[in-house]
This record gives structure tokens, sequence and C-alpha cells, in this order.
């Protein structure tokens, strides 16, 4: 099965994403879920729009900031979850995905007509892609909060979660083995769930044995 880019509705499409990035920086990226997965996690190929400082990078209704080289194997967070993606631009030979990789990659439906341009291709093969909608909410006011909250509930840095167990204080490390305990309850995939509830395991084994060494 094939997509192909028509003058018809997706012309219309076009006229609809001029207007939707009219007041903010917005391009073609390609997004991976990197929590969770090997290579081979959900991906989409979708317009992103940058905040005014182009730190904060926002898609399907969230919000991502870049992880500045401490991610484990993404180079941006979701800043609601805390998940690691992997952000970056699309590529005209379509080997956006690591050589190791495998599974479909949705495009955004609105963004057909220039992506197939990017590519230099009049159709989109649909055993390797899926098209989809996504939702086109910029969540700056969202975003906002969450931002806010964290500094109100705790002056712990989200980024120092990427320190080993034995790094943490006693403080870093309890705030953390609840943070990775409701990422693994309420996670949206279940691989990420997994790696939650391991990471969570790694750090009460690190409380579990400063408290024996307290005890002796």
């Amino acid at each position: 099965m094939i997509a192909t880019a028509t003058d018809g509705k997706n012309g219309n499409v076009s006229r609809k994403f001029i207007q939707k990035t009219a007041n903010m920086k917005s391009e073609i990226k390609y997004i991976e879920l990197k929590s969770g997965f090997s290579d081979d996690g959900p991906a989409w190929i979708g317009l992103v729009s940058f905040s005014k400082s182009g730190k904060t990078i926002y898609f399907d209704g969230k919000a991502f900031k870049s992880l500045n080289g401490t991610g484990i194997s993404g180079n941006y967070y979701e800043i609601e979850s805390g998940d690691e993606y992997w952000i970056s631009g699309v590529k005209k030979n379509q080997k956006d995905r690591h050589t190791n990789g495998g599974g479909k990659i949705y495009v955004e439906k609105r963004i057909l007509n220039e992506y197939l341009k990017i590519i230099n291709l009049q159709n989109l093969n649909l055993r390797l892609y899926e098209i989809i909608e996504v939702d086109e909410e910029i969540p700056v006011s969202k975003t906002n909060e969450l931002e806010n909250q964290k500094i109100d509930n705790s002056e712990i840095n989200d980024d120092k979660r990427f320190l080993k167990p034995n790094e943490m204080n006693d403080e870093e490390l309890e705030y953390f083995i609840n943070y990775y305990n409701e990422s693994s309850i309420n996670g949206r995939y279940l691989k990420g769930r997994k790696m939650s509830r391991n990471q969570m395991n790694e750090l009460i084994a690190e409380k579990e044995l400063r408290e024996q060494k307290n005890f002796c």
C-alpha cells in the first residue's frame, strides 16, 4: 500500500501548515521514544514547534527539553513523564532509525506533502509508515505550570536522575525512588514501566545498603 500526495485535501493541509507555524518557529523532525526501548521504540515524523528561547520543543501535546549530553540514549526528555526521546532532523534517505532498530514510523498527516518533498518521493510506503493525526495543541501554559510545580515541590534537579545510585545523597535517593515508582505504575508503555521498576529497585538496593551500614 502507498500514500500519495495530491492537490486536493492535502493541498489544504499545506495552507494550514503555514498558518499554524506563523507565530512560532516550527520544523519537521524525527521523534523517537528511547526510554524502555532498544532502538525500536514508537517513532514519529511530525511538525515540532519551538519556544521563543528555543530551549523547549513541543510535539503531540507534549513538551521536551534538551538533556545537554546527560541522557542515557536520548537527547531530549519529556517534561511531564521524564522519558527520554531522540529528536533530530529527518533524513532524505529515510534512514532515520538506528541501523539496529525497526518498526513502523508514524507520519503526521498534516505534513505529508512536505515530508514527501524532503525525501523526493511521490508516495509513502505504508508497509514502513503509518499516517496519523496528532494533538496539535502547544501546551505552553501546562508546561509552565509543571515547571513551577517542580520548583515549588523540590529543589532537586531532574537531571540528577542520571547520577549513579551511590552518587546521590539521601534526599535525592528518596526523591527518585518515588519518581520511578510513579513511572513504573503510570508509564504509557510496558517496556518503559519495566525500566522504571528496574531503576527504582537499584535505588532501593542502595538505600538498604546505606541503612545496613548505619545500623552497623
